[in-house]
């Protein structure tokens, strides 16, 4: 049986663009770790991408781009406020820990994954600055799409790090689902990051289409002097990395970024919008990307894994299940899935 896979936007296949910038890389030699044309193309096509003078250094993972970063911007006794669902939280295994050298996790509430400007601002106030006996609160992290599947408007962005500057934190920004992000508000890329005063973006192009590869960068260029030694003290820094900057430079010509994105956020709107006509499967957060959550019943989650559809279930008791579309999903496929979720409901 083939299996039709809502799990996550990271099993889906490498995008033909993408495939083909890797094997027209591999038409000659290069210098390695960096110093290749294509690295120094790539990194000239994102400055333009974003408006503004950077820095990128490309990495294989999620994981790596935000503990790299996460590790310049806090001190071993410094503090890192994120939701309390945020991906550095509940699934790094531990990871920006142990890269900072021990800093805290410290962890916020908010409605629909998203954190809130007034929450943070009297977070921070009881935060014990300057007592020895407390961790210092040192760098702010959102993530853009939100564990929900929500996104920061840039307003919220823009409210959020007016309150981490007023308390000098460094601002970080997950992106492992920005490109759905930006589709979806039809904004400039800069207005969530750069010119609202985020200082490191995690830009993620794996879930996107792309084949292991995600970007540091840098929009306050101070903060990436020692990230060089960071990414290879971390085992990050790649001999043959023209490959994944050969994926990044194509995923960001053209626009493939945005269309790629584009289309996955359709599908989840298709999709939702065919749940919110059966009884009971309205989504639970709204859906402004690409991935949603709903409850199914037990009946309906069976007839789902029979027909070979693969989707998280995150709470058996409830039924509560997450989908994510993704490049690639079809519209066949979402409507069978919803004829399905109808006939058992």
């Amino acid at each position: 049986m083939t299996k039709i896979n809502f799990a996550s936007d990271n099993a889906a296949p490498v995008c033909p663009e993408l495939m083909e910038a890797l094997l027209e890389e591999n038409a000659g030699p290069a210098m390695g770790y960096g110093n290749d044309p294509t690295t120094e193309r790539m990194e000239e096509n994102l400055k333009e991408l974003f408006d503004q003078d950077l820095r990128v250094f490309p990495v294989a993972t999620g994981t790596a781009a935000n503990v790299l970063a996460l590790s310049v911007m806090t001190p071993p006794w410094g503090s890192v406020y994120c939701h309390k669902l945020s991906h550095i939280e509940g699934n790094e295994c531990g990871a920006p820990e142990f890269f900072t050298g021990g800093a805290k996790l410290v962890l916020l509430d908010g409605e629909d994954g998203k954190l809130q400007a007034d929450r943070l601002q009297a977070a921070l106030e009881k935060s014990g600055r300057g007592t020895v006996h407390h961790v210092q609160p040192a760098a702010l992290s959102l993530t853009q799409v939100t564990e929900s599947g929500t996104v920061y408007t840039p307003e919220e962005v823009q409210s959020l790090v007016k309150v981490a500057k007023s308390f000098d934190l460094s601002v970080h920004m997950d992106g492992a689902r920005f490109a759905n992000a930006i589709a979806a508000l039809g904004c400039h890329p800069a207005d969530v990051t750069g010119r609202a005063g985020v200082d490191v973006l995690s830009f993620g192009a794996t879930k996107n289409g792309a084949m292991a590869v995600e970007a540091v960068v840098f929009f306050n260029q101070e903060k990436a002097q020692e990230f060089e030694f960071r990414r290879k003290r971390g085992a990050h820094l790649f001999s043959k990395s023209r490959y994944l900057s050969a994926q990044l430079d194509r995923y960001v010509q053209g626009g493939l970024w945005l269309k790629l994105a584009e289309h996955a956020n359709r599908m989840a709107t298709r999709l939702s919008t065919g749940l919110s006509r059966i009884k009971g499967c309205e989504p639970l957060f709204p859906v402004q990307a690409n991935m949603l959550f709903c409850r199914f019943s037990a009946d309906t989650i069976a007839a789902l894994n029979d027909a070979g559809f693969l989707f998280y279930v995150m709470d058996q008791a409830t039924g509560q299940s997450r989908l994510v579309t993704s490049w690639n999903t079809t519209e066949a496929e979402v409507d069978k899935l919803l004829d399905i979720v109808a006939s058992t409901n």
